[in-house]
């Protein structure tokens, strides 16, 4: 055994008294506050108001997380076929992050719609954000022993313990998807967010191009991982996903190439009235 494999934690649950810690969740709340936290100040940045990023999340968050599960439920169903009322236990891992963002994404763009915010500048504002997130809550897979790779030699490989329903007989480690994963979604985060200095960008188009890196990089890690999944045609149904992700990413920057970056983001707040004045008194004849 090399001295240099990842290990993996011997434990992704702390009992603090009767209360489960379980640090899936805490990556998934971890990675929900960094987001809020980056997407307000860029919206701030871009003349929105301080505030309105969280008010949203409140909303999108419980949708995507709820469309994360789905999305795992729906592409994974044999894992719950003996016992569905499994597939309400979130905590234990299983969140697909398409859904997720799709969730996410429509509980958004009808709040903005409702409040009259734009819809393309607040996609652009949390983008980055939003893969810094998903970089952290790969953690959760880490702890959770879970969503590894093929067995591999390399000094980085990951040990998982031989009894995990998914370990290779008489495989030592694997490849690090989770944390491949995490350095990819960094690295877009730091995409988007200097193209977006770079060229100003608008009109969703930020949002667009995080789509389209992360696409690209969950093609290729997702195309290590072993555990099960429905194939078609020797591939997986999430590489399939990121296809038709990363295709449709790319034709909408080709379509709004030339917008620009919206110089209004709010509707604008009318002004206070102005106090009544009152009538002055007349004063009466004293002839």
């Amino acid at each position: 055994m090399s001295l240099a494999y990842l290990p993996s934690p011997s434990t992704g649950v702390w009992q603090v008294g009767p209360l489960p810690l379980r640090a899936y969740a805490f990556a998934i709340l971890l990675g929900v506050v960094a987001a809020v936290v980056i997407g307000e100040r860029r919206w701030v940045a871009r003349g929105g108001t301080k505030g309105v990023v969280t008010d949203v999340a409140t909303v999108a968050v419980p949708f995507g997380i709820v469309g994360a599960r789905i999305y795992h439920v729906v592409t994974s169903p044999a894992a719950y076929l003996d016992d569905p009322v499994s597939a309400l236990y979130v905590w234990q891992g299983g969140l697909g992050i398409p859904g997720g963002i799709a969730g996410g994404f429509l509980a958004a763009y009808v709040m903005c719609r409702r409040r009259g915010l734009s819809k393309g500048a607040f996609a652009d504002s949390v983008a980055p954000g939003i893969a810094v997130a998903q970089a952290i809550g790969r953690l959760g897979n880490w702890f959770n022993s879970e969503l590894f790779g093929r067995p591999t030699t390399l000094p980085w490989g990951l040990e998982i313990d031989p009894d995990n329903p998914d370990a290779v007989p008489g495989a030592v480690a694997y490849h690090p998807t989770f944390l491949y994963e995490l350095l990819w979604n960094l690295g877009v985060a730091g995409l988007v967010i200097w193209a977006d200095r770079r060229w100003k960008l608008g009109g969703g188009r930020v949002f667009a191009l995080y789509l389209a890196a992360y696409a690209v990089g969950r093609f290729w890690i997702e195309a290590l991982r072993i555990d099960d999944a429905n194939t078609f045609f020797g591939l997986r149904l999430n590489e399939y996903m990121a296809a038709v992700v990363f295709v449709g990413a790319v034709v909408y920057l080709r379509l709004r190439r030339k917008v620009g970056r919206e110089s209004q983001v709010e509707p604008e707040k009318a002004p206070p009235p102005e106090p009544e004045s009152k009538p002055e008194p007349e004063l009466e004849d004293a002839s």
